[in-house]
């Protein structure tokens, strides 16, 4: 098959199987999103907007997705200082004020839209592209009608929708690699796609002075390097990590060290010792809200996302299960760095990376000096760039 004709699919190839979204009205509360996000199975949760003043029937509005919302974002919104010294004013902020800014974090796309153009979405900014789902009957594409919502009103004509991730394309290419054949072989280096312009913290230094730094990995879906004086890699403080713990992470990242806080968020939950310790600073810092919150937590559950949990030694992909089973996520992955070198081959990394459900991979020396990382998105401008080069070529 061309490449520029397997590039050429539907977008909606890419979306059987995937479950409708749950939407969350753009008018509801911080205190709001926590209670969905502690009930949901999903990290994140799909923002909508909704205008009744288009002429529709009673029970129907015009509603779009404008955003989506994780544990990331809250635990940076909690972090700032206004909002840890208020914490309840905090907790009543409408969702929309707290959604990531800058370039479109999810757009609407047609079902019969190009996987090309899908990718073309993801390399201006996009992580989550928004599609209806269709039912496929008897050869024929039937929408379906949505039985349930938390908005006040339906999607026109009850559409529901499901949405892509950059994960989703990447792991669609994989399952195709052959198509693109000897190019998926060939070095990231020699592909010119590791990424130098990373992020990095001290072992040693506050978390909390990385807090800039990781609310810009969680947009450009990267994560923030913890290295030693000599520039070797330890850990990552990583958005799809955090986005498994539960809201007190916060406390955890306003008064630890970024050492410290990699093994509170490891395999999504604290050891006891670094719990104690963060109720002693909230105490010192004069953070009783904070210290409250936490307080509220732990006792409401001892299988909440950061409570101590166990991990399964045979398992490779680091996932791991709280004690019983149960919380608000039954799994969780490690917040160890996925790492390769700089001749690793492009479908080796894509490999790593999908089975650590990790969307960079850091790119080391012989030494463990950090190079740089390669990102979902430096991926898919190998894919991109070879369909220009087929175009080019015909």
């Amino acid at each position: 098959m061309a490449i520029p004709t397997f590039l050429n699919r539907n977008v909606s190839d890419l979306c059987v199987g995937k479950p409708a979204l749950k939407p969350l009205s753009a008018a509801a509360t911080v205190s709001e999103v926590l209670a969905l996000l502690n009930k949901s199975s999903e990290p994140h949760v799909s923002v909508w907007s909704c205008d009744h003043s288009k002429n529709v029937l009673e029970d129907e509005c015009e509603c779009r997705c404008v955003g989506k919302i994780c544990m990331v974002d809250v635990i940076c919104f909690l972090c700032k200082n206004e909002n840890s010294d208020n914490l309840s004013k905090a907790l009543e902020t409408s969702v929309s004020q707290i959604l990531p800014k800058g370039n479109l974090i999810v757009r609407h796309l047609a079902p019969n839209s190009s996987l090309l153009e899908a990718i073309d979405y993801i390399l201006e900014g996009t992580q989550n592209l928004v599609i209806p789902v269709q039912n496929h009957i008897g050869g024929k594409s039937r929408k379906t009608q949505s039985k349930s919502s938390s908005l006040s009103c339906k999607h026109r004509d009850g559409i529901e929708y499901c949405w892509l991730t950059q994960e989703d394309v990447v792991r669609f290419l994989l399952n195709f690699i052959g198509v693109f054949s000897p190019i998926t072989t060939s070095s990231i280096e020699s592909l010119n796609i590791i990424d130098c312009n990373v992020m990095t913290i001290r072992y040693h230094e506050p978390a909390m002075s990385a807090l800039d730094s990781l609310t810009l990995a969680h947009v450009e879906q990267t994560s923030v390097a913890v290295v030693d004086d000599l520039d070797r890699l330890i850990g990552e403080i990583s958005p799809s990590t955090l986005a498994y713990c539960d809201e007190t992470a916060a406390a955890a990242v306003m008064t630890l060290s970024s050492g410290d806080l990699l093994a509170y968020i490891d395999c999504g939950g604290p050891p006891e010792d670094l719990v104690d310790l963060v109720k002693v600073i909230l105490q010192e810092k004069k953070l009783g809200a904070l210290l409250e919150l936490m307080d509220e937590e732990l006792s409401l559950s001892s299988s909440s996302s950061c409570s101590v949990s166990s991990c399964s030694s045979d398992d490779e992909l680091g996932v791991c299960r709280n004690n019983n089973g149960s919380g608000r996520y039954a799994s969780a992955r490690r917040a160890e760095a996925i790492t390769c070198y700089p001749n690793s081959s492009l479908v080796a990394v894509m490999i790593q990376a999908l089975a650590h459900r990790a969307s960079s991979v850091w790119v080391m020396h012989d030494d463990n000096t950090l190079i740089g990382c390669v990102t979902f998105k430096g991926i898919l401008k190998v894919f991109r760039s070879l369909a220009n080069a087929r175009q080019i070529t015909r």
